[in-house]
């Protein structure tokens, strides 16, 4: 294989159909997604790391924070795999590109599309199921050890998992339950 001495960005295609550009799989350096985007970007390749928020609890204190939804790895595109793929190889950041004996092994087509479809306003995959509860709704809690209480919808955490305020012993308690146990109160 030969290396081709220009580059294909999605802004100017030069010359190549954008329906004939295909995205590859490039493993990045432990942490090293970041630097490795801005590499490759700078390079002029059209580069998508699917980032979603994860719950971070540290000193009593509880944050969001994006993260990669792949670590260490991150998708670029490349109008084939004679493209100047080895310049990825040698991109900061950047381990290696995935390939088998005949080279770069392109992602399956409509992964990155479906991974985009899921993005929020923010750019950030959506992992977990949509709640379908505002805060404040009420709720009525259909199997476990609250069977048959209703509560107030507090929040969804990050694990399929939401909290109820219940009123219980003259106060109200937050406890969590699964998304599965709930359901509105009529």
């Amino acid at each position: 294989m030969t290396e081709r001495a220009t580059c294909i960005t999605p802004a100017e295609s030069r010359g190549v159909d954008a329906t004939s550009l295909r995205w590859y799989v490039a493993k990045t350096h432990p942490n090293g997604e970041q630097k490795a985007l801005f590499h490759l970007e700078r390079q002029g390749f059209n580069v998508y790391l699917p980032r979603y928020l994860r719950r971070i609890s540290h000193a009593r204190r509880i944050s969001w924070q994006p993260r990669p939804l792949f670590p260490t790895y991150l998708f670029v595109t490349m109008s084939g795999p004679d493209q100047r793929w080895r310049a990825i190889n040698s991109t900061i950041g950047v381990a290696h590109l995935i390939c088998d004996e005949r080279g770069p092994v392109p992602v399956p087509e409509g992964i990155v599309a479906a991974l985009q479809n899921e993005e929020d306003d923010r750019g950030l995959v959506m992992t977990g199921r949509k709640v379908p509860f505002e805060k404040g709704a009420e709720v009525q809690i259909m199997s476990g050890a609250f069977a048959d209480h209703i509560g107030s919808f507090y929040s969804a955490t990050d694990d399929e998992r939401v909290v109820i305020l219940l009123e219980l012993m003259g106060r109200q308690v937050r406890t969590k339950v699964n998304l599965d146990a709930i359901s509105a109160h009529a």
